[in-house]
């Protein structure tokens, strides 16, 4: 993954309509606009762009029926963030264990 990717992911879920959207996807599975819409607390179109923001960034995919489209969650396209997410904790770690290492220095 480019960082210019993983930046759009950051971008795509820093929104919290978006990230509401993508969470009740996750959390209840594939949905319609219309169930989407329902419980969202903005418009049929303001859903509908969202959701068009989620599947450029690959977080989610959309199956046409015939008048009604189907959009669900795409969670793997999380592990660029969940990978990152990793590497920043094993930084802080290894630096929390070298300022404990200091301050038991210090107290000798």
């Amino acid at each position: 993954m480019t960082p210019n990717s993983q930046d759009l992911l950051f971008k795509t879920l820093s929104d919290p309509t978006r990230r509401a959207l993508f969470e009740r996807l996750c959390r209840d599975g594939e949905q319609t606009v219309v169930a989407l819409t329902a419980q969202a607390g903005v418009s049929q179109p303001a859903v509908s762009k969202h959701l068009g923001v989620l599947k450029a960034a690959g977080l989610v995919i959309d199956r046409p029926e015939g008048r009604l489209t189907h959009y669900s969650a795409q969670r793997s396209a999380l592990a660029p963030l969940v990978d990152w997410t990793s590497r920043m904790a094993g930084f802080w770690e290894s630096r929390f264990d070298e300022l404990e290492n200091l301050l038991a220095r210090m107290d000798q």
